[in-house]
């Protein structure tokens, strides 16, 4: 599933390739991928719009219109938002479940071969309502280890499912959970509320640091991922911890652990480092 990195990359390439672009249409193939808009609807309020930026916000890419609406994608697992100006491959749009075509002649496609993601038209007011909702973003400047600290200490919470938890951090999946952790030296499966502000330091500064080394990378792409001209990510090969079940660890040599048991989602760590 793109996660911060990955979702971060597709609008920084949207903003530069698409903004100020207006829409003409809009086709919807597969209407199963819409949230609290019809096809109909989302067709009539885009048309003419001008995508005024594109942004993230957590796991999700925003568009934003002239209108003061919201185009919210929520990519999930095989979700991806792909530009096309008449070179995609005939395979890749067989998969596009909603079309914007750009005035520029240029289409946008969202393509989900799952169709696990959504695309959501939100007003400002809903989307200010929808936004409050999620947690504090882990690359603002007010997300300092003490603010972390503070965050820990309300949870009992499996530390490595508390960071996961898009109601107090957006935008972290399992990927950066998993080397956030293996990086500050913490168990993943250690109660949130006994990591103590040394180790949220330590904490604060992995998780920032890898997510931005990601973002130079242009993200992970183990399978699914492709930003908007459809080229792979390319952190896979500085991966430390996830997908390295059975592989020594890279800090100390010893064979890295592989377990469901603490969230239902692979969870990869070395019980000498993280002990």
């Amino acid at each position: 599933m793109p996660e911060l990195p990955e979702t971060e990359t597709i609008a920084r390439d949207l903003h530069r390739e698409i903004a100020g672009a207006t829409i003409r249409r809009v086709t919807v193939t597969r209407p199963d991928v819409l949230r609290v808009v019809t096809a109909a609807t989302l067709a009539r309020r885009v048309k003419g719009a001008r995508i005024a930026a594109c942004r993230r916000r957590a796991k999700l890419v925003l568009l934003e219109l002239s209108t003061g609406d919201r185009l919210v994608v929520q990519p999930r697992f095989t979700g991806a938002l792909l530009l096309d100006a008449g070179e995609l491959s005939s395979e890749e749009r067989a998969y596009s479940t909603v079309a914007f075509a750009l005035a520029d002649g240029r289409v946008l496609h969202y393509r989900d071969i799952r169709r696990l993601g959504t695309v959501a038209l939100m007003s400002p007011t809903r989307w200010k309502a929808y936004s409050s909702a999620l947690g504090a973003e882990p690359l603002d400047p007010e997300f300092t280890a003490t603010y972390l600290s503070g965050l820990l200490r309300g949870s009992r919470q499996a530390v490595k499912r508390f960071l996961m938890d898009q109601r107090r951090i957006a935008g972290v999946g399992n990927i950066y959970a998993n080397e956030a952790l293996w990086r500050a030296r913490i168990d993943p499966s250690r109660p949130a509320n006994r990591i103590g502000p040394e180790e949220a330091s330590a904490l604060q500064r992995s998780l920032t640091a890898v997510l931005r080394e990601s973002i130079q990378a242009r993200g992970t792409s183990f399978r699914d991922y492709r930003d908007p001209s459809g080229a792979r990510g390319g952190f896979l090969e500085h991966l430390q911890a996830y997908g390295r079940a059975g592989a020594p660890c890279q800090r100390c040599g010893a064979r890295l652990i592989g377990t469901d048991a603490i969230d239902g989602r692979s969870t990869v760590f070395c019980a000498r480092c993280q002990g």
